[in-house]
């Protein structure tokens, strides 16, 4: 298993290059010191597999993530961090990433995972999980609420007759010429109406009215 190792602190990156040379499937082919490097590394080497910090001068690890991850869809790349914000894990896996390994961990473990890694598991220590977890969550509760906010918005809005015959023709797809025609005004009147509506619903456009008049019809 050929690896690259990017983090902006030499002792850790050599520690990590012991540690793994010393394992026979394993061999460390080249260092990187930022983001940039790591991609350089990245395309010139064609490792199997990459350990990325978070925090590098003139890249960051997730930026660079991001920018490999685009040219190698399917090399492993951990995420090496003593950082725990619910910020990087989520940006972090979201972009590709196939996991996370802290940098306290025992040597064992973290060989163990990385050979894991390369078989295609995905890496999450207790401590990693149990903030994703937490943040999902935090974004679901945050959605409900939203929702619930919207809803009731929604319940307050009365449309006349007229405009309740406009909302489903606008749910049917129907352009603004179209709704004339089936109103039997002119498009101008037809505009009007239809600005009237997006005003009462709060909308500017008639993708987010859809989605609101779909609550109402």
């Amino acid at each position: 298993m050929r690896i690259v190792i990017a983090d902006d602190q030499m002792l850790t990156r050599e520690g990590l290059r012991t540690i793994l040379d010393l394992e026979e499937d394993m061999e460390v082919v080249g260092v990187a010191k930022d983001g940039i490097e790591a991609c350089e590394l990245a395309e010139r080497l064609m490792p199997d597999l990459l350990l990325m910090d978070v925090q590098m001068p003139n890249m960051d690890g997730i930026t660079a993530l991001k920018r490999i991850k685009r040219q190698q869809p399917h090399l492993p790349i951990l995420i090496l961090t003593t950082f725990m914000e619910e910020e990087y894990i989520v940006e972090g896996m979201s972009n590709g990433a196939n996991g996370y390994l802290l940098k306290d961990m025992e040597g064992d473990r973290m060989i163990a995972a990385v050979r894991d890694a390369f078989s295609g598991q995905l890496i999450l220590p207790t401590a990693v999980a149990a903030k994703l977890v937490g943040r999902i969550s935090s974004l679901t509760a945050e959605n409900e609420h939203w929702r619930n906010v919207a809803q009731s918005k929604l319940e307050k809005v009365k449309l006349t007759e007229r405009e309740q015959e406009i909302a489903r023709l606008i749910i049917r797809g129907l352009n603004n010429r179209e709704i004339s025609e089936a109103l039997q005004v002119a498009e101008g009147t037809a505009r009007n109406y239809i600005s009237s509506l997006y005003s009462k619903l709060e909308v500017n456009d008639r993708a987010q009215a859809i989605v609101h008049l779909q609550a109402l019809i």
